[in-house]
């Protein structure tokens, strides 16, 4: 009896040892077909969103994105990075916020149909932008007319050592961009303006003085481009391009006289326009149908042209000729159009004709530039100088808020600097001042 029941009790507990292994057996495959059916749908989500016939995965990036990083900044909602300007990210790389819900790492396998080295990984703006980035100098010099002083001094010398000093050479060498107004047409053609007490003209071949000079762009918005009519400024364009010298203010016709230059400096675009007040007659003006310089008497179109080019690059640099030979002082409406050109969107605004140096002006934080003086003229020029721009990274920074940038006696903010360069010339010959 007792051997009976023993035999009973030893039965029921093999029957539940048989049905615990049997039960375990079971849940282990299930759980392996839950988890192969769960990798069969991210893979098959990951396929639709490639095709574009679900925008579950790719919804979720976006909403990510705008969410975390552009929560109330319409710049964002409107296409912008988040600096302002169009192209430049100024959020985190790629536009993922700290916290955001997703986690490509640890929310996205390998094996689904969403990459997240291609889908997720910071364009290459946002990368270039991330990356420090280098002072960008501008170099502007006043009024060039290559006089027989001048040719003289580079003949006896021969070579451009002969008329610019090593000090003002070496300026120039570490300028990422040097402009000067060429205040003569290269042309061996054309008849003298009639009632003009100078006119200036240069041998086409003559044109390899300014590339020793190292001239990036130059202005042939003055009074002196078409001393020899338009053949000799149309002469002084084909001279210039052969010689890989840009030019603007002047031109075949009032499109090209008008038309923005812009040269890459690093990673940043810097546009140019030049403009010009004086000059002879209403012949010399650039028509839409024959050449001249950009006039700005009526500064309106100089205007619309400043704000097309704002769009167009970084920073726009104008030069304009205007005002009264030898007078230090600037008129008014210099002061007035000057200012017209910043509220525009022109950045810096250079001048040229006076002969002489004249005075600063800070607009909302940017400089007006009223003369630089002669540079490069005649037998002597006392007191001229190289104005010197150097962009600091920061001035990039937050550039929808329009603010002050420029380093200034009243202590703004310190992301350009603006330095004037004396210098002084006789005999064709023009150095840097003595300390």
């Amino acid at each position: 009896m007792r051997r009976r029941r023993g035999l009973v009790w030893l039965t029921g507990i093999l029957m539940i040892a048989v049905f615990s292994l049997s039960s375990l057996a079971g849940w282990m495959v299930w759980q392996r077909q839950a988890a192969s059916g769960e990798r069969e749908d991210i893979r098959a989500l990951g396929q639709k969103t490639e095709g574009g016939e679900s925008r579950l995965a790719k919804d979720s990036f976006q909403e990510s994105e705008i969410g975390q990083a552009g929560a109330g900044n319409p710049a964002v909602q409107q296409g912008q990075g988040m600096s302002g300007m169009p192209g430049e990210d100024g959020g985190a790389e790629g536009g993922i916020q700290p916290g955001s819900e997703l986690q490509p790492d640890s929310q996205l396998q390998p094996d689904s149909g969403v990459q997240p080295d291609s889908q997720l990984r910071p364009n290459s703006e946002t990368q270039t932008a991330s990356q420090p980035q280098q002072d960008i100098t501008l170099l502007f010099a006043g009024d060039v007319y290559l006089s027989n002083y001048v040719l003289n001094a580079y003949d006896q010398a021969g070579g451009i050592q002969g008329v610019l000093d090593e000090g003002i050479r070496q300026e120039i060498r570490q300028a990422d961009i040097f402009m000067v107004n060429q205040e003569f047409p290269f042309t061996d053609r054309g008849t003298a303006a009639e009632d003009k007490q100078f006119t200036f003209r240069l041998p086409p071949e003559r044109v390899s003085i300014l590339q020793e000079m190292e001239a990036d762009i130059v202005t042939l918005a003055n009074n002196h481009i078409l001393d020899f009519g338009q053949e000799g400024l149309l002469d002084s364009c084909q001279t210039l391009d052969e010689a890989g010298i840009l030019y603007v203010g002047g031109g075949q016709d009032l499109n090209r006289a008008r038309e923005l230059k812009t040269i890459q400096a690093g990673d940043k675009t810097i546009g140019f326009l030049g403009t010009c007040r004086v000059y002879m007659d209403a012949s010399w003006a650039a028509g839409p149908s024959h050449p001249g310089v950009f006039s700005t008497y009526d500064p309106a179109q100089a205007i619309e042209s400043i704000r097309e080019a704002r769009k167009q690059c970084d920073y726009l640099a104008v030069y304009v000729h205007w005002g009264v030979e030898r007078e230090t002082e600037p008129k008014e409406y210099q002061k007035a159009m000057g200012r017209q050109y910043i509220d525009a969107g022109a950045d810096l605004v250079v001048g040229s004709h006076p002969h002489v140096l004249q005075n600063i002006e800070y607009y909302n934080g940017k400089p007006i530039v009223y003369s630089l003086g002669n540079f490069v003229f005649g037998s002597s020029i006392p007191q001229t100088a190289l104005l010197k721009i150097v962009l600091k990274p920061d001035y990039w920074l937050s550039r929808q808020e329009e603010q002050s940038r420029i380093s200034t006696p009243d202590g703004m903010e310190n992301h350009a600097e603006l330095t004037l360069i004396p210098c002084t010339s006789s005999n064709g010959y023009t150095r840097l001042s003595p300390p």
